[in-house]
């Protein structure tokens, strides 16, 4: 039986076990209300779509899409196209669509949304990930980001739980800064917030992730977080 009611709120970690939360608004609002991007939005089915003022970006969201794949980042001259699945966390991801608009050049918000430069091989050692050849895997080896630079995917971010739908692809051509953007917001032992239904049944139950409660803690959620990270058996 769960210690927890389905809509309590919890801490979890690692972030690519946490599922992608409910805060969509952090990975389209920035867009619309801070940049001014054009938004459509079908009250149907949920479907937003977000255009940058130089029409040269387009963001899809598609709450509704079949294989989970609900959103979709497309940037032309050049082209590429970046897919987030239902499982990736929504944290990374808004990591990655904030940092548009100062690829286009605006940078009025660049202090507010900062822009890792680092290399993918730096932003894995700083967060305990280990290279192997072209990929990167998680400490527990649980999720790995694979580079395969003549692929049409040529950044690919994979779970073991969910082997036939990655978390994220990014195709040749996408901006290698942004995808280090949307890795370190992934990899941080940083946990996010969730209700505990929005978590995944695989880390709910197979242990495989750690989770905490917000309320009720004696001090602060993501402090004692932190602490039960320390006391837990490290596992591979």
């Amino acid at each position: 039986m769960s210690p927890y009611a389905p809509d309590e709120r919890v801490m979890v970690s690692p972030r690519y076990m946490a599922g992608a939360g409910d805060r969509i608004a952090d990975v389209i609002g920035p867009l619309i209300h801070l940049f001014g991007w054009k938004a459509e939005h079908d009250a149907g089915n949920g479907d937003v779509s977000i255009d940058s003022p130089d029409g040269s970006v387009f963001v899809d969201f598609v709450p509704l899409h079949p294989l989970g794949r609900w959103c979709k980042v497309v940037h032309h001259e050049p082209h590429w196209e970046v897919v987030f699945s239902r499982q990736a966390p929504l944290e990374a991801v808004a990591a990655f669509t904030q940092a548009l608009p100062q690829l286009l050049g605006d940078d009025r918000r660049a202090e507010q949304i900062p822009v890792t430069r680092e290399p993918l091989d730096q932003i894995a050692a700083l967060n305990g990930w280990s290279a192997g050849g072209s990929s990167f895997v998680s400490p527990d080896r649980y999720c790995r980001i694979e580079h395969t630079p003549e692929a049409d995917d040529a950044w690919k971010v994979e779970h073991v739980y969910f082997e036939n739908d990655p978390l994220a692809t990014f195709t040749q051509s996408t901006p290698e800064h942004l995808v280090g953007n949307f890795f370190a917001h992934l990899a941080t032992p940083v946990p996010v917030e969730r209700a505990f239904a929005d978590i995944p049944l695989s880390t709910r139950y197979e242990h495989s992730g750690l989770i905490t409660p917000v309320r009720g803690a004696a001090i602060n959620p993501q402090v004692a977080h932190a602490l039960a990270q320390l006391w837990r058996p490290h596992r591979r």
